[in-house]
C-alpha cells in the first residue's frame, strides 16, 4: 500500500472532476451506508454539478460565512483532503453548536471516498480538521458516530476522543455515539 499524505483545502475548481468522480462512488454505495454522512450527495444529479460547479461552491463559501442558512443550521467550514492532486474526501466544521448539533451531528462530519477508505485517510482527515477547529476557536470539539460505524469509532478513538455516552436515534437509525477532543 502506498504511503498516505494530504493536505486540507478549500474546496476549488482545481479538484472538480476528482470531487465529481468521488460523488459518483458515494451515489454508487447503498444508502443508508457507514459513507460518513454522504447520503446528501445521493439526491444530486453529477451532470448537474458539473454544469453549476461554480454555484456549488459559492454556496459553500455562504456557509462558511454564515450566509443563505437554511433554519437550524449553523455557519460550517467545508475543507477537501487531497493527496496527490486527488480529492480523497472531505470534512466540515461547525464553527458552534445547536441542539440537534450537540446531540447528533457535532462540531466536524468527515468522509472519505469509498476507493481510498481503509488505509488511513480517515485518520488524517479527523487529525487536520481538529487542527482546523482549534484554529476556529473550538476549545473542545464533539465528534460523532452511529453505533454501527466501527471504522468511524476507531478514527475518533485514535484521534483522542472520550466516549461521552450513546444516545438513540428516530426512525430505525443506528444509535449515535458521542466523543469529545480536547483541543487547547
Amino acid at each position: 500500500m502506498d504511503p498516505i499524505d494530504g493536505r486540507l483545502e478549500l474546496p476549488s475548481e482545481e479538484h472538480k472532476a476528482s470531487f465529481i468522480q468521488a460523488v459518483r462512488e458515494f451515489q454508487s454505495e447503498p444508502y443508508p451506508s457507514n459513507s460518513g454522512g454522504m447520503g446528501r450527495y445521493q439526491d444530486v444529479s453529477a451532470e448537474e454539478l458539473d454544469a453549476n460547479f461554480g454555484s456549488f461552491l459559492e454556496g459553500l463559501r455562504d456557509f462558511s460565512s454564515g450566509r443563505n442558512l437554511k433554519p437550524g443550521m449553523v455557519p460550517q467550514s467545508t475543507f477537501w483532503l487531497i493527496d496527490n492532486r486527488e480529492f480523497i474526501g472531505g470534512a466540515s466544521i461547525r464553527h458552534f453548536l445547536n441542539e440537534n448539533l450537540t446531540r447528533v451531528g457535532g462540531h466536524i462530519g468527515y468522509e472519505i471516498r469509498p476507493a481510498r477508505r481503509g488505509r488511513g485517510y480517515g485518520k488524517l482527515i479527523l487529525r487536520l480538521a481538529l487542527a482546523k477547529a482549534r484554529d476556529l476557536g473550538i476549545d473542545r470539539a464533539l465528534v460523532t458516530c452511529d453505533s454501527t460505524n466501527a471504522a468511524s469509532r476507531k478514527i475518533i478513538e485514535a484521534n483522542g476522543g472520550a466516549f461521552e455516552n450513546e444516545l438513540p436515534q428516530a426512525d430505525g437509525k443506528p444509535p449515535k455515539l458521542r466523543f469529545w477532543i480536547e483541543l487547547a
